[in-house]
């Protein structure tokens, strides 16, 4: 997030949030990241951060510098895709208590959008199998497709 935040701060205007990240909870009751970028827009600062008080200190999850193509991505919450090269920052699951954001910023020619979602452990909590977070709140995926869909 911090990469997604430094960009929007050196471009002089703020990006525009939008509802292109989801948690889903599967059967098993583990949870799956899905992005959803515009189009093909290069896409940067992919991270999950976790935080605990302090809200400018990742405790939880992960971050990556590597700017990707922005084709639809789908992996487990905590094991992004491998040549994302991520780094992973303390307990590598939910944590109560914690608050967590998964975001990505558009990467060029500007940061016109962020895609985002922020959660709790007590908001994945509320989710059924086959449902996701979004926008604050849960729905079903084909709901958070059109979502994102309407949102580009």
């Amino acid at each position: 997030m911090g990469v997604v935040a430094g960009g929007l701060l050196l471009s002089g205007c703020g990006a525009e949030i939008l509802p292109l990240v989801a948690v889903e909870r599967d059967a098993r009751g583990s949870f799956t990241a899905v992005l959803r970028p515009c189009g093909n827009d290069m896409i940067t600062g992919l991270s999950l951060f976790g935080t605990h008080g302090d809200p400018e200190q990742n405790l939880s999850g992960w971050d990556t510098t590597v700017d990707r193509s922005g084709a639809d991505a789908r992996f487990p919450l905590f094991s992004p895709p491998t040549a994302w090269r991520a780094t992973p920052v303390g307990p590598q699951r939910v944590m109560p208590g914690y608050s967590y954001e998964l975001a990505f910023g558009k990467a060029v020619p500007n940061y016109e959008y962020t895609g985002t979602v922020t959660f709790t452990a007590k908001n994945l909590s509320t989710l059924k199998p086959g449902q996701v977070w979004a926008d604050d709140k849960a729905m079903s995926l084909g709901e958070f497709e059109k979502l994102a869909e309407n949102s580009c």
